[in-house]
């Protein structure tokens, strides 16, 4: 082909789309993943290479735009679950308390914090109102409740009725009961959570009438700091669970940004995993209940030692670390 001159040209690049069409065009299967609906692992992993292409073309054409910073985020998330779950399926039990529920809770802070603001009151309630009116004990502990309790502080034994019945049955009996109660309070809640806050009110007068009673006799102290070696636990269960009542409830009518059914349904999932958290606790509290309780005359700084144990447990576990491993995950650009 003397005299002739071959050109070779690179194939034609169709342009890149505008951002708007970009995001329209993939908005359903980014969704789709955020709410991790994958079915399989395989599944999971094509959505997460699919997601790592879109990523690529969103720093190619959007470098500075707030979708790159999503989707770099969506893929940070999705990574770090392929990761995670690659491990022995042993940890998931570890990864569920140490992540998941902690997570969970940093979410919903404020909702949580306003249910703890709202059993102050109501203890505030109890307590005052049996200052101002000698009859509302009996009104709202009961008078059988109440006689044995007297009896028993004449006898110079105020706590007695921690020793009633063996340790073991009491273990059991009371956990069990707690964890109906508190299962109870949080089905309550599918109600827009109205339930959930009516009964966590209710609870917290007839607490806060109960350490009048023991206040009136001189007791006070004693009250807080015998009922509390087991009761700091279970307080934070009936706050906790009256609290997922209202997450669960109120998540069908606040939806954000989702559909209400894929809210109601995050906002049940987020509900669960407090309750579930809350079985160890309950146990643990009946246990303290059924075998210590009732040595409530040992030296008080024993039982200094018991309510500091289970206080610092509480403030660290559903309060410091939530928040902590909430701003650590924020600050490396991931959902929380």
């Amino acid at each position: 082909m003397e005299g002739k001159f071959l050109y070779f040209t690179e194939p034609k690049q169709s342009p890149p789309l505008r951002e708007g069409l970009f995001i329209k065009k993939n908005k359903d299967r980014w969704e789709q993943i955020e709410q991790e609906r994958a079915a399989t692992a395989d599944e999971t992993a094509g959505n997460f290479t699919r997601l790592v292409n879109d990523l690529a073309y969103a720093k190619t054409f959007y470098p500075t735009s707030k979708v790159t910073v999503y989707l770099n985020a969506l893929a940070s998330r999705i990574y770090l679950n392929i990761y995670q779950n690659r491990k022995d399926p042993s940890n998931r039990l570890a990864r569920f308390f140490r992540y998941d529920v902690p997570l969970t809770i940093a979410r919903h802070y404020r909702m949580l914090l306003f249910v703890f603001g709202l059993f102050v009151v109501f203890f505030s309630v109890g307590f005052f109102s049996a200052l101002h009116d000698k009859g509302f004990v009996r009104e709202v502990l009961g008078n059988g409740y109440v006689d044995m309790t007297e009896r028993n502080i004449e006898k110079g034994n105020p706590f007695d009725v921690y020793a009633q019945i063996g340790p073991f049955l009491m273990w059991i009996y009371i956990m069990l009961n707690n964890i109906r109660v508190c299962l109870t309070y949080f089905g309550e809640g599918i109600v827009l959570g109205i339930p959930s806050l009516l009964a966590l009110g209710r609870e917290a007068i007839r607490i806060g009438a109960f350490e009048h009673m023991f206040y009136s006799h001189g007791l006070g102290v004693n009250a807080v700091v015998t009922v509390l070696l087991h009761g700091l636990l279970e307080l934070t269960g009936l706050i906790l669970s009256c609290g997922a009542g209202l997450i669960m409830g109120t998540s069908f009518l606040f939806p954000g940004t989702q559909r209400r059914m894929t809210a109601f349904q995050e906002g049940v999932k987020d509900g669960v995993k407090i309750i579930v958290t809350l079985i160890p606790v309950f146990m643990v509290a009946a246990f303290i209940e059924g075998y210590i309780t009732r040595h409530y005359k040992m030296p008080l700084p024993y039982l200094l030692l018991i309510l500091g144990s289970t206080g610092s447990f509480i403030v660290w576990y559903f309060v410091l670390y939530p928040w902590k491993l909430y701003r650590a995950q924020k600050k490396k650009g991931v959902h929380a």
